[in-house]
Formats: C-alpha cells, structure tokens, sequence
C-alpha cells in the first residue's frame, strides 16, 4: 500500500475509531463499576471487534510501502523485514497480546487488563497529522484537535477522580464524591457529570472546588493544577499562534492600505482619487485576490511551478489567435510570464497613441472599446477576449507601428492578465521559427484589416540595419582573425623551408673535401 493514497488515508480513517474507542472507554469502564457490569455484551462485541481491526492494521503496517533512494518499495518480504526493525511493531505486538486471559481467572469486569490497547495511539496521531495536510482549513482543525486533546485530558481525570473517592470511600470527607447511596449521586449519569463537573472547574481554576482533606487527596490536587497551568498555556501559545496565522493575512493588506493612505495624505491628492485606490484595495480583499502568486510559488522547484501555471493559466493563453497552433515549449514559456492585474470602473487600460508595451487577455470583467470622447461605445469586450497582441510584435510595414490604435475602457472591475514584450521576445529568442511564424500571423491580421503599407515593408527599419551592420562587423572579424592566421602559417612555413635549405648547403660544404 503506497502511504500517500486515499486508500491508506481511509484506513486511517477507519483505525482511528477503535483507538479512540480505546482511549476514552477503557478508563471510564475501569472506574465507573456501573458502567461496566451493566453493558457486559456490548463492550465484549466493541472489545473484539477493535481488536480484529488491530490485528489487521498489524498487517497492513506490514505491507506498508516505503521510500528508498526516492522510490517506493513494494517486495512484501522488504516491507515486512523494515517493520519488524521499528519500534512501533513492539508497541503493536504489545497492545495485541491476549491480556483478556485474565479474566477467566480475576472475572470480566476488570477492563483495566485492557490497558495495553492504548499502545496503538501512534495511529490516531498519525490520522490527525494527515488530515491537517489535507484539509484546506488547517487553523480549524488544529483549534478542533487543540480542544479534543483538552477535553480527554478533562475525561481522564474525571474518571480517576471518581477512582480515588471509590479508593478513599464515597462521602468520607468534603473532598470526595458523595456518597452513591444518596438519592441524588447513585445514577450513572450523575456520577460522570458531577466527576467531569469537578475535572474542569480544577483543570481549568476558573471555579471553587472543595478543599483536599488527605495528603493523597493534596497530591492529586496538586498535580491537577499543574497540569492545568500546563494546558492552558499551551491552549495561548497554540489559540495566539492560531488566530495571528489566520489574521496574517489580513494583517498585511491593511498595512499595505495604510502606507497607501499615509502617502496620498502627505502628496495632497485628491479626494476623489483616494476612494477610488480605497475600493480597488475593497475589491482586492472581497474577491480574495490579494494572493502574491510568486511569492506563494517561490518555494516550489520549476517544474512544479510551470504545471500549476500550465493547470490555471494554459487555456486563456490558448485563446489569443497568434499563439494557437505554437509549439508546447513556448507556450509554457509564455503562461510562466503572465501577470495577472485588475482595473477599475473607468480605469483606461490603454489609449489610442500610447506606445504598447504589452498585450492583455480577460479573464473576468467587461472592457469598452470607446471613442476619443470617452462616451461612445464601439464594442464592448467580455471574458476571453485580447488586445494588443499586434503591437508588442513590432511587425514591419504596421501603419500604427508599436503604438494602440483604439481607447479600451474598463466597464467594471476587470481581471486580465498581461504579457509583456520584453517577456515575449525574451521567450521567442529560445524558438526563432515560432517567431517567424507569430509574425507571419500577425501580419495576415493587419493585411485583412488594410494596415500594412507596402511601401513600408522594402524600407529597413534602423534595427534592420543595425543588425546586419553588426553581422557584416562580425563577419569582417572573423575573416581578418583567419588572415592573420594564414599570414602566420606562411610565416613559419617559410622559416622552415629557409632552414632546410641552409641544412642542405651545410651537408654539400661538407662533402666537397672528401671528394
């Protein structure tokens, strides 16, 4: 069984009732006679029936799947030899043994011989821990858990309350639970309330309890009320870390609010302009899009930061007609670079002339396309649709060059998502036959809107011209190093012809005296 499956988790899920079972029915059983003695058969069916969930946990402990070098192991006989080496299988094999033997010879009504049940605690830690992770409301469940442990603790020392007055005799002092024969403290029901009555109002010191008579009575009483200190300074500790976690957020936009504030008050700006930011800021916080998305992304690896963006952002990209039919990789590339930005009723997200640096695509909201008067309305824009795409291309021949052609007026509150040119090229320098073919693209949509000019298109624009000035310096580079690196191959080839022959005429001189 592979430990992070729903199937493991729900096996958990099913452990932790009989562990719990355990935890809160052995003790009450053991000091509460009544209790017991008058529900016989059903503890023996609840008894048993946990305890065949025991014996199969045992198991599927042993059939556990494990990690190795990154890999899980699934060879039974590996699994099973690793579990037996852990301590949790002696604490097993303890809470399985047959203790109820005993009974046959100290009676049935002794579930006290029970206790070795509670060994298998591990399991419900282990079923709290997974579902913290799971849960999309971790501050929730952790106060949840925190009162959980509070009230066992609380039920525990309850029950061994009632055990001392049973020790030390019922009605024997002040201290002790009075006595069962009295009309008022003989049911069942009454002898667990009074007893979890006088457990809380001791743990938690907020009430007045009877004064301890005997010394033994003094030492319970003692270790009650430092047990008390101890769970209520871990109820603070753990609540206060709690409630700042959940308030953290917040915390941090209003700060952001007041820094805002603060400025526009030393600035002077109008009052108008200032409750405008203000309900942007209210907008932010009521439709919870306050969320940093790199700054809650920052520590996961790239790989898994891509598919989470591919998951949320890959289908609206797919929307702008350029970028359909593009390779996989630099579609990846580009949802990597989408940044997400939200405008306000009457916010221009661009005017005719400005200079476009960037390309927007809606993802909610509702965009006017409006004349120079403001008023006018051509058409209005919804959700998936773009704009810009062409002018952070910087197609040649574009009669509008890199500049917007129409006033886009947010309607609204907006949601879009924008993309850079900068981003875009720096993509498209990773996969230049995609950038001719977005080009191509991009020029088809200007020719069938008549916005080429043909007698742009043989004009080099300057970077044209700076680019192939730079490749023709290149070239002219590379030519003068391959010279220079001929001229010096000529002049070594011609020292060692110089010295060969000087080597020749030395031979001859010394042949002529021999002959």
């Amino acid at each position: 069984m592979d430990p992070q499956t729903d199937t493991y988790y729900n096996w958990l899920v099913t452990m932790s009732f009989p562990v719990f079972y355990n935890l809160m029915m052995l003790v009450a059983r053991s000091c509460f006679n009544e209790l017991q003695i008058k529900n016989v058969t059903m503890w023996l069916v609840l008894d048993y029936s946990s305890d065949l969930l025991y014996w199969v946990d045992t198991f599927v402990r042993s059939r556990t799947g494990f990690l190795e070098q990154g890999l899980l192991v699934r060879d039974s006989k590996i699994l099973k030899d690793n579990y037996m080496k852990t301590r949790q299988f002696k604490l097993d094999v303890i809470s399985m043994l047959p203790t109820d033997f005993i009974f046959l010879l100290i009676g049935i009504d002794n579930p006290e011989w029970r206790f070795n049940r509670l060994l298998k605690l591990g399991r419900l830690f282990e079923f709290f821990d997974r579902t913290e992770t799971r849960t999309n409301f971790p501050n929730i469940f952790r106060i949840g858990n925190l009162v959980l442990y509070i009230i066992i603790i609380i039920h525990w020392n309850a029950c061994l309350y009632f055990a001392i007055s049973k020790t030390l005799g019922f009605g024997s002092d002040t201290w002790v639970y009075p006595d069962i024969k009295h009309p008022d403290f003989g049911q069942l029901s009454r002898q667990y309330v009074y007893c979890l009555y006088w457990s809380t109002l001791t743990l938690t010191t907020i009430g007045e309890t009877p004064p301890p008579v005997q010394d033994i009575e003094y030492l319970f009483v003692v270790v009650d009320f430092l047990t008390g200190v101890l769970i209520f300074a871990t109820i603070v500790g753990n609540v206060g870390a709690m409630i700042s976690n959940m308030n953290a957020a917040r915390a941090d936009f209003q700060a952001k609010i007041d820094s805002i504030k603060q400025y526009m008050e030393f600035r002077k700006v109008t009052k108008d302009l200032e409750i405008r930011v203000v309900k942007w800021f209210d907008y932010l916080w009521t439709e919870e899009k306050t969320c940093d998305e790199k700054l809650v992304l920052k520590n996961l690896p790239d790989k898994l930061k891509a598919e989470i963006a591919i998951n949320v952002h890959l289908e609206t990209l797919r929307k702008v007609r350029i970028f359909q039919d593009c390779e996989a990789g630099l579609l990846v590339e580009l949802v990597l670079k989408l940044q997400p930005q939200v405008f306000s009723p009457g916010d221009y997200v661009c005017k005719k002339g400005d200079i476009g640096r960037e390309m927007y695509i809606i993802k909610a909201g509702k965009l006017a396309v409006v004349a120079d008067d403001g008023v006018t309305q051509f058409v209005v824009l919804g959700d998936g649709a773009y704009f810009g795409e062409i002018s952070i291309l910087g197609i040649k021949g574009s009669k509008a060059g890199n500049r917007r052609t129409a006033n886009i007026r947010s309607v609204g509150y907006s949601d879009l998502f924008a993309l850079s040119k900068d981003d875009l090229m720096e993509a498209l320098t990773e996969y230049p036959d995609a950038k001719g073919i977005l080009e191509e693209k991009g020029r088809a949509i200007l020719m069938k809107d008549n916005l080429i000019d043909e007698s742009l298109l043989a004009v080099p624009d300057a970077k044209e011209l700076e680019g192939k000035v730079s490749r023709f310096e290149a070239n002219l580079e590379i030519m003068n190093v391959k010279f220079r690196k001929m001229a010096a191959h000529h002049e070594s080839y011609e020292r060692k012809l110089k010295q060969r022959l000087a080597n020749m005429e030395n031979q001859v001189r010394t042949l002529r005296p021999n002959e």
